[in-house]
């Protein structure tokens, strides 16, 4: 199993989303684990899928669909073992796992969106904050965990040292930044 996870392409070659699911199945095939054996085979999963740098797996969550539908996944096993170990029912519901959560990872950012959207129009509503204030908001919602120093944003909307601490400090007092 190590020497398959870890060769380079082999002939016949074995597309990266194919090794990984083969992977998978094996681990919890042999099952070599007392507990842990499907959590470990996802990790492997998991690994492989980074290792051959599809990255977006670093956001995705095969497990939550998996246990949604936890018969579908038992059976596509069950279907494999009965019939000589033909990989394809397994490969087949694993591929469908993986568009699923390909799908649910674009809802979750979509929803997101638009839930940043509705922030930043409610931002530019609100009339307590001049438009320098608004900006350097509007900004931080995009940038989480982005630094502002008085002579950032001094530097930014090209304003005295003065009109920018004011700024900095009525946002402050909002409670919408953190003086440090």
């Amino acid at each position: 199993m190590c020497a398959f996870a870890n060769s380079q392409p082999s002939s016949p070659f074995v597309p990266p989303v194919i090794r990984a699911i083969i992977l998978h199945f094996w681990l919890a095939y042999d099952h070599p684990f007392y507990d842990g054996n499907g959590r470990t085979a996802r990790a492997l999963f998991y690994w492989s899928m980074l290792h051959h740098n599809f990255w977006l797996f670093e956001f995705i969550s095969i497990s939550s669909i998996i246990l949604q539908a936890r018969a579908k996944y038992e059976r596509a096993f069950l279907h494999t073992e009965s019939d000589e170990n033909d990989l394809n029912y397994f490969i087949l519901h694993q591929a469908d796992v993986i568009r699923r959560a390909v799908a649910a990872l674009h809802d979750y950012l979509g929803k997101k969106q638009q839930e940043a959207q509705a922030t930043a129009s409610r931002l530019r509503s609100l009339r307590q904050f001049n438009h320098r204030q608004q900006a350097l908001l509007m900004h931080a919602l995009r940038h989480a965990g982005a630094e502002y120093s008085i002579e950032s944003h001094r530097a930014s909307h090209a304003v005295a040292y003065t009109t920018a601490r004011a700024d900095l400090l009525g946002l402050e007092k909002a409670g919408l930044l953190t003086i440090r």
